[in-house]
Order: C-alpha cells, then structure tokens, then sequence
C-alpha cells in the first residue's frame, strides 16, 4: 500500500467578516497516496478550492479552520507560519486557473524563476540559469533560452501554463495541487497540459491534488474522485467506479451534464443577414522614427461566408488563430479589407454615423460574465444601456422593457436593482445576454459564452440561446473551443488555424468526417 503523503479528516473552513459567518467546507475528509492523482470536483461555491487551499493554510485571516490537515505526518492546522512556508512551494505547490493573474506582468519568464529558485535553493549565477532552462525543457517550451527575457503578455495560454507549471516544479515538490489549470486553454492545449502532468506526475513519482469542474479531465487524469456540494463531500471512490455507478444524485446529474442534441433546422428560404467575401485583416507592424511598416500580424486571410436568420455559424479553432478578429470585423469594430454586408447594406466604407442605426441589431455577448459588467451599475442600468442610445420600444418605458426581458432570460425583475457581484456565475452570463437581446438585434456574436462556466449551467445557457434563436430568428456567430457545446448549437463550422479557414460545411459533416489534420486533431482532443 502506497505512503500517505496528505491526509484531511473532518475539515471545517468558516470565514468570518463584518460579524457574519459563512460555512464554506463542513466536515471533509479525503486523502492522498504517494504517486496518486486525486480529484476534487464539482461546481462553484461547492467548497473544492477552498479545501485544497486550506491544506496549507492560504486562505488569509478571515478564515478558521477545524478538523486535521497532516502532510508526511506534520500537522498543517495551527502550524507555525515558519513551518507553514517550509512546506510551500519546496514540498506542496500550486498551479491556479488563470496564469496571466498568477505571473507579475512586469518581470520576465527569467526573473519569476529566478525568484523561487534562490529563495528556495539558494542557488546563484549561472547555477540558477542552467536550472531555469532546465526546466523550461522539462515542461515543453522549446529553445528556452529564447523565452527567457519574455514577458507573460509575449507569450500564448499554453506557454503561460507551462511557464506555471516550471515555477511550480522548480524545488521539487512532493505533491502538486493543480486549481482548474485547464479551463481557460484550447482543446489541444488543454490535451498537452493533461499529458504533461500526468508524464512529470509519473516521472517524478509526484502526488497530485487536481481541481476541476469538468469531468471529462477527471476521467483521464484521476485514479481517485471527490465529489463536493455545498462545502461537503457527497460521494467518493475510484474513478471508473464512479463514472460507471454514481450513486449520490449530484454526482449523476454531473455526470449528465453535457450540451447535446442540436439547432432547430433552419428554413431554407431563410434570409441572409450577414455576408463576408474574401474578408482580410492584417495589422501593420512599425519601426523607427517614422513609424514604417515593417510586415504585417495576418489575423484573418481571405474569410468568406454567410450567416442566415434563425442559424448558427460556429467558428472554432485554436487561441490565436483569428475567430474573434473575424466576428469583431463582421461588425465594423476593427478595420479589413473585403466585403461585408449586413442586412442587405454594404458597411465597408460607411462613417460612424451611417453605422449608428444598425448598431442597435447587432450585438455581442463576452467569455466573461465577471469582466464584462461594470460592477457600479446596477442590473437595470446594465440592461438598459443599449436604450439610452437607441431610445425605447414605442409604448414602453425602460423599466418595463428590462423587467420583460429578464424574465425572458430567466431571471427574476425583483433583482434588477441589485448589483453583478451578488449573482452567480450563470446569472451573470443571463444578464449579459438580456443586454444583447433587450435591442432585439438580427445578428449576436457569441464569444465563448460558456466556458468560464459549470457543466450544468452551461447545458442551461445553450438551452436559453437555442430558445432565443428559434423565437426571434436571431442569427448567432459563435465562437468557441468546446467543440460538445458548438455541436449542440451550430448548424455550420468553420475551423480557423492562423487566420486561414482551413475547413467549413455542415456541423455533422465536419465533426463526423473532417478532411483536413488539423481539423482531425482537435475533433481527438475534444471527444477522445
């Protein structure tokens, strides 16, 4: 039987503040074997980072905790701070979600390595050098000394993790928490990163504590589950125990939570809303004084398509390779070359002030419902911005026609005085899209809509955008890569692999039978 490395009975976290208390995890226990992956899933709010972040006491003064954390033996809760940051970062590191917030956007790759490195093992010179670039290598980033002087914004998603993953392995640790390190990645990316831990986990004879909300990673990366809701554990055991006979309710209905079925067909005498022919978007590149051009960032090559009402384009395709400079130019929010049409117009050349009347019908919801609302403004005012400067329907007030669209989102009017920090994540994206539908537009861009969201609150959003297009006729871009959730929604693909379309048709032809490599690879990294 393997060595215990971290053990947690009966963990209880509070945290207290201005003289309330909330009981975020009640009476968890769980434990970790050497060289074993465990998984702690579930949605937010249901306690899982928490736990994990209690293990060595990160959650600053406003929390306690009760029950037991040992690691190798030692006892976490109540430790000394001096034996508590022995044990981070040299024996327990961490990996967080979102690598941009967790690297210093004012030093280089080399000097954040640097820092962990001599604080931890007192190396010096060209020592520290030789250990950065070794592992640089050991995580996959090629010709690391290349990457040295870069600074996080230089580099791609996939680099930033592993970059993450380097700094969490510099000291050798024996056991890694990973908090949701895949889900702001590609497809294929996200593929790379499972690959690489579960290779330096099995090199490395690493534990590994693994966070996520998805299960589709658990079932690859995990020998053992944790299912948490509401700061307790309700179900846990083997992996493919689990998967194959869940027996807590919870646990099933994550397990079914999965965006399926597909679009309402659309009518073949549709009319055509937007239209791109051999749409181009290349950003200068200048030098010098006089600014010369230089060369060219090719965004989007030669884009041609349309969209009809009452039907979903999808476009998916890897970080950086130009779907959302396409649906951003679609809608005259950044330069191109080419043709595009909307609603019968040409808008290639027309003046803001030609453009304004047909703001109104089209819009856009964002990837992240915490970012793209102003958290000054209440519900209402967030809604009704769109009407200050497109003016109401006729009969109706504002507040009326912000209560109406509410409830078409599925939100209650009653709170539409109350502010985006206190809903949740999937009320928030609710809110987002009433800001986009309340001007009743023809055509809304959908920028990963989903994927900062659960599984079942996703499978609620795609049901809301599908009910939505099939009442108004609404014709959606949506730009994604979750291929299951753009399956369930488009009608046709287009995959993008640096600003080319490389592939486009019907979804089901594209997804059962795709032509091109690339087009194969992200289909195997998304459903294998």
């Amino acid at each position: 039987m393997s060595a215990r490395v971290l053990d947690v009975q009966n963990l209880t976290v509070d945290f207290r503040q201005d003289g309330e208390t909330t009981h975020a995890v009640r009476g968890v226990s769980f434990h970790v074997d050497k060289g074993e992956t465990v998984a702690l899933v579930g949605e937010s709010g249901s306690g899982k980072s928490v736990s994990a972040l209690s293990t060595v006491q990160l959650l600053g003064d406003s929390a306690t905790y009760g029950g037991s954390i040992t690691y190798d033996g030692t006892q976490m809760v109540g430790a000394s701070e001096k034996d508590l940051q022995r044990v981070r970062g040299n024996d327990i590191s961490f990996i967080f979600q979102e690598p941009m917030t967790s690297l210093n956007p004012l030093h280089t790759i080399e000097k954040q390595l640097r820092e962990s490195i001599e604080l931890h093992q007192g190396l010096r010179g060209d020592a520290v050098r030789a250990r950065i670039i070794e592992l640089l290598l050991q995580v996959g980033i090629h010709e690391p000394e290349s990457r040295l002087s870069a600074y996080p914004h230089q580099l791609s998603g996939g680099q930033r993790q592993r970059v993450m993953i380097a700094m969490a392995l510099a000291n050798g640790p024996e056991m890694l928490i990973a908090d949701e390190p895949t889900t702001a990645l590609d497809v294929t990316i996200q593929a790379q990163i499972l690959d690489l831990l579960a290779d330096l986990k099995r090199d490395l004879n690493m534990s590994m504590l693994f966070i996520t909300h998805d299960l589709t990673i658990v079932r690859k990366i995990a020998d053992r589950v944790c299912v948490m809701k509401d700061g307790e554990i309700v179900e846990h055991g083997p992996t493919a125990e689990i998967f194959a006979n869940p027996k807590h309710e919870y646990t099933r209905t994550l397990l079914e939570a999965e965006s399926t079925g597909s679009p309402i067909p659309v009518d073949p005498a549709a009319n055509v809303v937007a239209q791109a022919e051999n749409l181009k978007i290349w950003f200068p590149l200048t030098s010098g004084l006089l600014r010369r051009t230089t060369g060219y960032v090719k965004a989007v090559n030669d884009a041609s398509f349309t969209v009809r009402a009452g039907e979903t384009v999808g476009i998916v395709g890897e970080s950086g390779s130009g779907k959302t400079t396409l649906a951003l130019a679609m809608m005259r929010l950044i330069r191109s070359e080419g043709r595009i049409v909307f609603m019968g117009s040409e808008l290639q050349g027309l003046a803001d002030r030609q453009m304004r009347p047909l703001r109104s019908e089209m819009q856009i919801v964002f990837q992240d419902p915490y970012g793209s609302l102003s958290p000054r403004m209440t519900v209402e005012q967030i809604i009704a911005e769109g009407l200050t400067v497109h003016g109401t329907a006729e009969g109706k007030n504002s507040r009326e026609m912000v209560s109406d669209i509410m409830r078409e989102v599925g939100l209650d009017p009653v709170l539409m005085d109350r502010y985006p920090h206190e809903f949740s994540g999937g009320q928030r994206q609710r809110i987002a899209i009433a800001r986009a539908m309340i001007l009743r537009p023809k055509l809304v861009v959908l920028d990963e809509p989903t994927s900062a969201l659960d599984m079942t609150v996703q499978v609620q959003i795609v049901e809301l955008l599908r009910n939505l297009q099939q009442k108004y006729q609404l014709a959606y871009l949506f730009i994604s890569h979750d291929l299951k959730v753009v399956r369930a929604l488009s009608h046709k693909v287009m995959v993008m692999k640096r600003g080319d379309i490389v592939e486009a048709g019907d979804v089901d032809t594209v997804f059962d039978a795709p032509k091109e490599t690339y087009t194969q690879e992200l289909m195997k990294a998304a459903f294998d």
